[in-house]
């Protein structure tokens, strides 16, 4: 086992981005993004790679409570400063201090600020009592009783965020040191510490960092009840009443977390699971389906089921009609294979996807992370055949994933991003698990990943007829 993220991994990933960045430039010059999007994506690049391979080799030695130290510190440091830069970088390129062409965040933002002034009564029926749908009414919910204690301060909203983004990397290397062993674990603490996406949400006002706290806390929850051998009642409804906030957030990742708490019990190893306990957690998940059986959650999530195909061809309709005349191809058959890669980094600059090339190179980093997550899936089914001790978290993982590459936010680094945890969870096993046989796959992922940064760049450039 491979405990540290090897040095020349490291520096093979960072010259292969500056390669694939210097040959999309000079390939579609006319279309160059701007200099400030390009410092930035090289900055994050080898901010993660360098700071990974340089702090996992530092500390795996290391006691728990000085990793911890190490891991936690590093997380706050660069989600603060990121928080902080993001806040006047937005102000001074929009004039304000949200994202280039906020929707989402502004709405949430003045909602959270009116409700914030209402009563608690109010608040409720507003959110919850008259609604037809949950979605969304966890964070407004959060986010209100936030402004009730700090204002609508959004600087100092953001910070908080930081320290929930924070909780989710302890989270995370808790859960994955259950799961994969201690030195994965903290290798895994790591990537989720440094990993550019994760911290760029930070600093938007849209719940996405909030939603993957609870994705994490639900996950490490639940592993810890099927490890448990001895259940309390607080020790049965942490996971459950995490999995029920989900739905109040985005419909499709409760149902995602109930599917994976079900597939655990049943296909866990009895080793780590005795069958008498399936038993009791099995009635504990029925008694609970039963209860939303009949109700909004129900309801809501029947609709995303039967109109998920007819989702999928308005969205591509809707590209189409916009000029990009080859999203028609890019259907779930498609990207359901790639789901394990997704989203790639877009580093042209083509109706000025300015988001788009804030997040490059953090996308860059999911896609050369990609390849050790399929040596990862592969080994646990056909070679260390461990899948069993690996069936919450792969189950949530491929299961959200197949479900957003069947619709029409296959390549939509927002609605992709809730997976991303356990993708450094399945990267750092990946890394982990590396050896001179399975090393001549790393090597091709080297050519291939590149190959794909520049074919975007062409399908970007090329759909909207500006070849």
């Amino acid at each position: 086992m491979i405990p540290f993220l090897p040095h020349q991994i490291s520096l093979k990933a960072i010259g292969l981005y500056l390669g694939a960045l210097a040959a999309v430039t000079l390939l579609f010059f006319r279309y160059a993004m701007p200099v400030e999007y390009i410092a930035m994506g090289i900055v994050w690049v080898t901010a993660f790679f360098g700071l990974v391979a340089w702090t996992s080799r530092k500390t795996y030695t290391m006691k728990s409570r000085g990793y911890l130290g190490v891991m936690l510190s590093l997380a706050l440091a660069l989600r603060v400063a990121w928080v902080i830069f993001s806040y006047f970088f937005y102000q001074i390129k929009t004039g304000h201090p949200f994202e280039f062409e906020a929707a989402d965040a502004w709405e949430y933002h003045a909602d959270a600020t009116w409700l914030a002034t209402t009563s608690w009564r109010y608040t409720w029926d507003y959110l919850v009592a008259s609604r037809s749908t949950l979605s969304d009414s966890g964070y407004l919910l959060y986010l209100s009783t936030l402004y009730r204690i700090i204002g609508p301060n959004i600087l100092v909203a953001r910070l908080v965020k930081a320290l929930i983004g924070v909780a989710t990397c302890w989270l995370l290397y808790r859960l994955a040191s259950r799961t994969l062993g201690e030195s994965t674990g903290r290798l895994t603490g790591l990537m989720a510490a440094c990993m550019p996406n994760l911290i760029i949400y930070c600093g938007l006002h849209l719940k996405e960092t909030e939603m993957i706290f609870l994705v994490v806390a639900f996950l490490e929850r639940a592993d810890a009840l099927l490890r448990s051998r001895h259940y309390t009642v607080l020790s049965v409804a942490a996971p459950l009443l995490l999995g029920l906030a989900l739905f109040t957030f985005r419909t499709v990742l409760g149902a995602t977390a109930l599917f994976a708490f079900v597939s655990a019990v049943l296909f866990t190893s009895n080793e780590i699971v005795q069958r008498s306990r399936k038993l009791v957690l099995g009635g504990w998940i029925a008694l609970t389906l039963a209860i939303l059986a009949g109700g909004t959650i129900a309801t809501e999530t029947e609709g995303y089921w039967t109109s998920r195909h007819e989702n999928q061809q308005v969205k591509r309709e809707q590209q189409t009609l916009r000029g990009n005349k080859w999203a028609q191809y890019a259907t779930g058959t498609v990207m359901a294979p790639m789901m394990f890669v997704l989203p790639f980094p877009t580093m042209v600059d083509v109706e000025q996807q300015y988001n788009q090339n804030v997040m490059h190179g953090g996308n860059y980093v999911r896609n050369m992370l990609g390849g050790f997550v399929v040596l990862s899936v592969f080994s646990a089914f056909f070679k260390r055949k461990d899948w069993r001790n690996k069936v919450l978290v792969g189950s949530f993982m491929i299961a959200y994933l197949t479900i957003i590459s069947m619709s029409g936010f296959a390549n939509s680094e927002r609605f992709l991003l809730p997976g991303l945890p356990l993708l450094l969870l399945f990267a750092a096993d990946g890394v982990a698990g590396l050896d001179a046989h399975n090393y001549r796959f790393v090597k091709i992922w080297y050519w291939v990943v590149p190959v794909m940064a520049v074919a975007w760049a062409f399908f970007k450039v090329g759909s909207r007829g500006l070849l």
